[in-house]
Formats: C-alpha cells, structure tokens, sequence
C-alpha cells in the first residue's frame, strides 16, 4: 500500500469509533487501526474522548505527561493545538485523556453548544492545521453519553467494533439508533464507516454464527477483515504499545493491517462517487 493511497491534503477525515458495549475491543480498534495508517503515511490524530484514559496508556503516555486533556479542550481551557501530543509511533499524534473527563458531562449541562464543543474544538484547529492529519479517530467511551454525542456530531462517521457474542446484535441495534438520532437531530452528515467484527474464534462455532448474522441485516457495512481473538493483543497494552509494534507478526496485528487497507479503499470509492 503507497502512501499516496491516503489523503494527505485539506480537512481530515473525523471517524469515531463507537460501541456502547464495554469490552469489544473498542480502544484497541482505535490506536491499532490508526497505527496501521500513520504507517501506510497517513497522518492520524487519536482523541481520548474516555474518562478511563484506556487509549492513552496503550499509546505509552503516563499519566504525569498528560497536562493537556480532552478536557481542557471541551471546558474550551485549552484550543486543541495545543493538547496535541506525539506518541512514539511516527505518523501518530494524541490528544489524552484523564479521570478528570468523567466530571465534564456535568459541566456541559449549562454551557453553550454543549453537543458540539469538540466540533467546535476540530473546527478551529483545522482552519491552522488542516494538512497536519489525514484522519482523526475518536475513541469512546462504553455508553451512550453526552461524550458520545459531542465526538458522533463532530465526525464524518462511524466505525464500530462488534465482539463476536450472542448479544452482538442487540447492542448494535440500540447503536444504530442513536446514530439516527444523531442523524435526524444534530449531524445529519453521519454515516457508518463500516462495522469490524472483533475477537473472532474461528474454533467457536458461535462466532461464525454472529459474523453470519451481522452480514446477512448489515450487508456491505461490515468490513471483509475480521480481528481474531489474539493473546499478543491483550498483551500489548500493558507495554504501553500498540500491537503493530509489540508484536507486528501476530495474527492480530495482521489483521489490523488489512483493516486500514480496507478503510483507505473504502475512503477512495466515497470521494469517485
């Protein structure tokens, strides 16, 4: 894959990776797909947009580096040019996050604008630095919170990672409708990236039954390339690295790999049409 498969010029393109589910592999989606493109030289800013500051530790950022925070920016203390920080990976930039964000929805409850404090925030900083990033991943917390809200409005779409389990469905079903919501209400641009199936056992007959079933309601939106369930992944975050990194060769990484391929192309097909 060359570099000039990925945009590098004008606005980024804002994806928000989103499941109100905990545990399907959401934050590891997050900073391996956009290890995967800073590597194919696409420029990616990763937002920590969860209280848990998840994505920032497994992009190797200790908490006592984390002076400018996502919510610095959504409390407007701090323009988002200036909580942006660079992870060890080349190509890969962050915005972290700390407990503090926990407290922000209530501080948002009064303020002006408050679904649209990070589109506001992108919005700014993209009028200094549009060419600096090819795309900006948003990663979320697991709820559907007033967050969740502010990174669906500021974001071009959606990309949603769904664990291979009995309820997958179900919870997809309720994400999909507050996307609609989004949709009708606040954003109508929104739309679905695509779904990645994610800790996929292909031993686990019941795995093979869920990916069957989201493709048969889900169709096109759900991505070719599945990510395995892969001890190398699990592992990675407490080295403070992203699996591509850790262990490049593992099936999971291999995985993501593909899967940034598969975003890019879907990308270039949106902008021929």
């Amino acid at each position: 894959m060359s570099q000039t498969e990925a945009p590098t010029t004008g606005r980024p393109r804002v994806l928000v990776v989103a499941n109100q589910k905990g545990g399907v592999g959401k934050t590891t989606t997050a900073i391996n797909l956009g290890t995967a493109l800073a590597a194919v030289g696409a420029p990616t800013l990763v937002i920590d947009l969860d209280p848990q500051g998840n994505a920032s530790t497994g992009l190797g950022i200790p908490r006592s580096e984390r002076r400018l925070t996502t919510y610095d920016v959504l409390m407007g203390q701090a323009k988002l040019a200036d909580a942006i920080m660079p992870t060890r990976i080349p190509g890969l930039s962050l915005v972290a996050s700390t407990v503090d964000l926990s407290g922000a929805e209530l501080e948002m409850i009064d303020m002006e604008r408050r679904n649209y404090r990070l589109k506001d925030a992108l919005a700014q900083y993209s009028v200094h630095g549009s060419s600096r990033f090819s795309y900006v991943l948003i990663d979320c917390p697991p709820s559907l919170t007033l967050l969740t809200v502010n990174a669906m409005v500021a974001a071009d779409a959606v990309v949603v990672p769904l664990q291979c389990e009995f309820f997958a469905l179900e919870g997809l079903s309720q994400l999909l409708k507050t996307i609609e919501l989004v949709r009708a209400n606040l954003n109508p641009a929104l739309e679905i990236q695509g779904i990645v199936l994610t800790m996929f056992d292909k031993r686990n007959k019941l795995s093979d039954q869920v990916a069957a079933d989201v493709r048969e309601n889900m169709g096109e939106k759900v991505y070719s390339t599945v990510i395995p369930r892969n001890v190398r992944i699990s592992e990675a975050p407490s080295h403070g690295l992203p699996a591509l990194v850790y262990d490049l060769r593992c099936p999971g990484s291999q995985a993501y790999i593909k899967l940034a391929g598969e975003l890019i192309q879907r990308e270039r097909v949106r902008k021929a049409a």
